[in-house]
Order: structure tokens, then C-alpha cells, then sequence
């Protein structure tokens, strides 16, 4: 069996915490599919990159983010032009109730390892998915840190290069 196939079958119910970058995807998409390729944040995702991420979220019973995770993808959302900006975020606050939000104490995260290699959010993350969550990320960088201490990550562009090599 597909190791991806696996881990969704495995965090289905569970949920599926997802990183900054894919969330504003998501949002953006959300929002207006055809501004993916069109604002700075996501233009290096296509609109058939949403439809994927689209379609591999519904597969789980919640979509798991936080107050750290949320707070990024606002200040990237803030640099998107008007009209649309006024629209997005009018989207964005409707969209938010949707998740699942889970606050983990900046103090506790703060003072371990993983705070020292990959920041806040992410080892926020980290702290989070140890509670039963999946990953989803396309930062290289937290996908392997991710790995090596045995939590359960996919990256983004691997399910990407799945899709596009058929």
C-alpha cells in the first residue's frame, strides 16, 4: 500500500494539522481559485495544486490549525491588493470557523529543542501532531525535523509530483 495512502487511512478520523503556506493556499483558493497564481504568496502554486489540496483535506475529519499558524497566514493574506483584499478577508473570517483551532502555550514550546530549530509556530506544530495529528507542509526544512523525531508529516509537493506523475 501507498505509505501516503496509509497515513491518511491512519489520521482520517483524527484530523490533519496543516502548515502555513498550504492553509493561505487553501484560503486563496477558497477565496478566488484563478488569484492563486496571480498573488505573491501562492504563485508558486496552480489552481490544480488547490483542487488537490482541496480534495486530500475533505478525506479528514478536521482540518487542525493555531492561533500561531492562523496569525501568519493573516500578516501573508495582508499583502494582498484591494478590491479583493476587503473580499478575501470577509472569506477568511468564515472560513476560520471551519477549523479546528488548538492553542498550545508559546512558554511551553519555547524551551525545547525543536523551538531552537525550527522557531515558534513550528514547534508548535510539533507539540500539536504529537497529540495524534497528521502534518501537512511544504517547508522542507520542518518536514525533515518532523521525520526525525517520528512525527508523521507529508509534504505538500510530494503529493504534487504524485498527482503530476499519474
Amino acid at each position: 500500500m501507498d505509505p501516503n495512502l496509509e497515513l491518511v487511512q491512519r489520521y482520517r478520523s483524527r484530523g490533519v494539522l496543516v502548515d502555513t503556506n498550504i492553509l493561505l493556499l487553501y484560503f486563496v483558493g477558497r477565496f478566488k481559485r484563478q488569484q492563486i497564481p496571480h498573488f505573491k504568496r501562492t504563485a508558486q502554486f496552480a489552481v490544480g495544486d488547490y483542487d488537490l489540496l482541496d480534495g486530500f483535506l475533505s478525506a479528514f475529519k478536521r482540518v487542525v490549525t493555531t492561533p500561531n499558524i492562523l496569525s501568519e497566514v493573516n500578516s501573508l493574506s495582508g499583502q494582498m491588493g484591494e478590491p479583493d483584499r476587503r473580499q478575501y478577508f470577509e472569506e477568511f473570517a468564515r472560513e476560520i470557523a471551519t477549523l479546528d483551532e488548538r492553542y498550545v502555550p508559546s512558554v511551553g514550546v519555547s524551551g525545547t529543542e525543536a523551538f531552537q530549530r525550527v522557531g515558534l509556530t513550528d514547534s508548535g506544530i510539533m507539540h500539536l501532531a504529537r497529540d495524534g495529528f497528521l502534518v501537512l507542509s511544504d517547508d522542507l526544512k520542518l518536514c525533515g525535523y518532523l521525520e526525525k523525531v517520528g512525527v508523521d508529516v507529508l509534504n505538500f509537493n510530494h503529493l504534487r509530483f504524485i498527482v503530476w506523475a499519474g
